[in-house]
């Protein structure tokens, strides 16, 4: 039984990941929807798909809760950022500066802390 259980650890890990890769399309939908007319029908899109993928990752947060302790799940969360800049680089052409970077090995970093600290 205690086998099982490790090995389902590393899958909701990746759940937890891929949630969070998913949860952070919400804000690329976002920023589509702030360069639109509110109330056009573009804006009504984005802004739906927004609420649709909250809605959806809400749901899935709540199974992954179940599988992992409070506090390892949420030291995870910073990661939402990173997806957020390789986003804004990719599809809105925004600029990575060295103090981006360092701060995302800093969340990396504190995300293996507190995720090792259980052990």
């Amino acid at each position: 039984m205690e086998t099982e259980k490790k090995r389902r650890v590393p899958l909701i890990f990746l759940l937890l990941h891929a949630s969070l890769l998913f949860s952070s399309l919400s804000g690329v939908c976002s920023k589509f929807a702030a360069n639109e007319y509110l109330l056009s029908g573009p804006w009504i899109i984005f802004f739906g798909m927004t609420l649709l993928i909250m809605f959806l990752y809400a749901i899935v947060w709540q199974q992954i809760l179940k599988h992992l302790p409070l506090s390892v799940a949420y030291a995870n969360k910073p990661v939402g950022l990173i997806w957020a800049m390789v986003w804004g680089a990719f599809i809105f052409g925004e600029q990575i500066t060295w103090n981006m970077v360092l701060g995302a090995g800093i969340i990396f970093v504190g995300i293996c802390v507190v995720v090792t600290a259980d052990e």
